[in-house]
């Protein structure tokens, strides 16, 4: 079974919760690498709600354990609106181009307000556990499903922002392709006593449409609705420098990631996808990389 063939793009250009700058000229830049015509040509009837206000990541002085907390808010209840908007109508699927990782808070609230209580699958090399007590470098992006759980050291603002509290519960989370040696020892603990459901990298190197398929069949227990997120972090930065973290020598590569997104993306119960975590800056030190990520992209989330 495929997922629905009618999909509407909303553009979250933020990187407010990011470790720099060059998040936020994701959305424009697929766009511009004519990811809305790949997205065509394998069958989908898009529809492009455009991107949201520009929001690039600045250094936060005042608050330097939660930098740009304000506008990161202001960014998660935006994107849910969107989202939310996105999906009044049946049968669509939202995808959102991000944008760093907290943009996905807003997809999540946005999909729970328009179809109700939805699964996740977190594919991401690092699992977003931290919380502004546990790490020190104030980034928000690396904290977003902490926030999502409500975590004890959470920003209260930012786990109230999607108006529901906690959004997930740890059993509605899948995290996939997630790496221990990736996680602080804050994070390893939290998953163990959280008693997270995890399908790790190794796992999905060794077989990635098999531990796809098997991050499905989990899902699906929970609720027969669920958004994917994705962190192009997951990729081996050496292999296809996409990501704004330079994980080199770790991770999967491209095509291993793009054949387990190609299953993760396959059940008609996905409601929405979250691309984050891509710097076109760094995609631009591989000439036409952006463009073949593009059609890839497009290629495994319209398989069928």
């Amino acid at each position: 079974m495929a997922m629905d063939r009618r999909l509407t793009v909303v553009g979250a250009p933020s990187g407010a919760g990011a470790c720099g700058v060059g998040q936020e000229q994701a959305p424009a830049a697929l766009r511009g690498a004519g990811l809305l015509e790949s997205l065509g040509g394998v069958g989908f009837e898009v529809s492009d709600l455009g991107d949201s206000p520009t929001v690039p990541w600045r250094p936060d002085r005042a608050r330097p354990e939660a930098q740009n907390l304000e506008a990161v808010v202001d960014v998660v209840r935006r994107t849910a609106t969107r989202v939310a908007d996105a999906l009044l109508e049946r049968d669509r699927v939202a995808l959102v181009l991000g944008g760093d990782c907290t943009v996905g808070i807003g997809t999540i609230a946005g999909a729970r307000s328009a179809v109700g209580d939805v699964a996740v699958a977190y594919f991401d090399l690092h699992s977003d556990l931290n919380t502004p007590a546990s790490a020190t470098d104030g980034a928000l992006d690396w904290m977003a499903l902490a926030h999502m759980l409500a975590l004890e050291g959470s920003e209260p603002t930012l786990a109230t922002a999607a108006g529901t509290v906690p959004l997930l519960e740890p059993t509605q989370v899948v995290l996939f392709a997630q790496s221990p040696s990736h996680a602080t020892r804050f994070e390893r603990g939290e998953i163990e006593r959280l008693g997270m459901t995890r399908i790790g990298l190794e796992d999905v190197r060794d077989d990635p449409e098999g531990a796809a398929r098997r991050a499905l069949d989990l899902l699906a227990t929970v609720s027969d609705r669920y958004v994917l997120h994705l962190d192009l972090d997951v990729v081996d930065f050496t292999d296809a420098p996409l990501s704004e973290h330079p994980s080199r020598n770790t991770g999967l590569k491209l095509d291993e990631m793009l054949s387990a997104l190609r299953i993760l993306a396959s059940n008609p119960g996905l409601v929405a996808i979250t691309l984050t975590e891509l710097n076109p800056h760094n995609a631009a030190a591989d000439d036409g990389l952006l463009e073949r990520f593009a059609d890839s992209f497009a290629d495994a989330i319209g398989w069928q």
